[in-house]
């Protein structure tokens, strides 16, 4: 980093510190004058706080530097716009992760159930995930430079989207194990470090990394608390349809099955900015909204306000009114621009 900045963020490091905001790392990032911070992982509601009082004080310290931290998404002349990669994952209080492969038939198991969850969640609710990080930054950023897409989908890597071809076909769940290839450090006094067993798909909007997935598509200047709890809801929703069908006399496996089968057109393992993808997607029938008006347009409809209600998170009149302050926070920004 360049010395100022380093100094700014050494402060802001030291700061956030005493809040109870520890970052595990800050470094440079892609574009010239772009720099990344990664806050240590924690549970939905706190991460969210946090993330609100980082920003709050990298602009605080920033003034001490005369430097400004711009928390804005659409990139300049190609060079890269910036975007919050939010880490989630689904947990017990006896500290089960779902999302963690493990080394166990039991948590392979596991992981197999989180994600029929996942998946069926993801397409189902498609328009609700897109929503959450729609709006006129964003639009320009979405689909390159290290953004993914707007057409939501899901990667859980291609070594478990064989897997799931194999469950649908009468598999067990479990066979899914954590741990990759080992990689050799280059250097006499480190041992080899395991890696990964999928290479992390930065074109997709939620990829799997390893023990958590990845939401990538949150514009730099957003409030995660919103984008968080749409995924939320919608996975809990997952979980309810999975309870029903066991409830109706399926197995657990079986019902896994079902669900994967029934939405695996949601299931993208290729790069999400070739020109082939948008076609694709279109016969699969999957929604491609490029900005935040259409994403609007697709919100209070009969389908998510029912998703909404079941999940006791929004009331009907409460879905409208979200979809008429998404459209006007567009409408502002539109003549906001025209203004300047």
């Amino acid at each position: 980093m360049p010395l100022p900045i380093k100094a700014c963020m050494d402060e802001v490091q030291a700061e956030l510190l005493k809040l109870g905001c520890p970052l595990n790392v800050y470094h440079n990032e892609v574009a010239p004058a772009q720099h990344e911070i990664c806050p240590f992982f924690t549970i939905t509601n706190v991460s969210s706080d946090l993330n609100q009082i980082a920003m709050q004080i990298c602009c605080e310290i920033a003034a001490k530097y005369d430097l400004v931290f711009l928390f804005h998404e659409k990139p300049f002349a190609g060079i890269n716009g910036s975007g919050k990669h939010n880490n989630w994952s689904i947990g017990t209080d006896t500290g089960l992760n779902f999302f963690s492969p493990g080394k166990t038939e039991k948590t392979s198991e596991l992981f197999a159930v989180g994600l029929a969850c996942l998946t069926y969640a993801v397409n189902q609710h498609n328009t609700v995930i897109r929503n959450s990080v729609a709006h006129a930054g964003n639009d320009h950023r979405l689909g390159a430079q290290e953004a993914p897409p707007a057409i939501i989908s899901l990667f859980p890597g291609t070594t478990f989207e064989a897997k799931i071809d194999d469950i649908i076909s009468g598999g067990p769940l479990a066979g899914y194990f954590s741990g990759g290839m080992m990689l050799d450090a280059g250097c006499t006094n480190l041992n080899e470090i395991e890696t990964g067993m999928e290479d992390r798909n930065r074109t997709a909007p939620f990829p799997f990394c390893g023990n958590r997935f990845e939401f990538r598509a949150v514009g730099s200047s957003q409030n995660c608390g919103f984008p968080m709890a749409m995924v939320n809801t919608v996975f809990a929703d997952g979980m309810r349809q999975l309870n029903e069908l066991i409830e109706g006399g399926k197995s657990v496996r079986d019902a896994c099955a079902q669900m994967f089968e029934e939405n695996k057109r949601v299931i993208f393992c290729g790069n999400g900015y070739s020109a082939e993808w948008p076609v694709e997607a279109e016969k699969r029938g999957l929604p491609n909204l490029r900005d935040a008006v259409s994403a609007a347009s697709a919100f209070a409809t009969p389908e998510n306000k029912a998703l909404f209600e079941r999940m006791n998170v929004f009331s009907a009149a409460e879905v409208d009114c979200r979809a008429e302050c998404f459209f006007e926070r567009s409408e502002e920004r539109r003549v906001g621009k025209e203004c300047r």
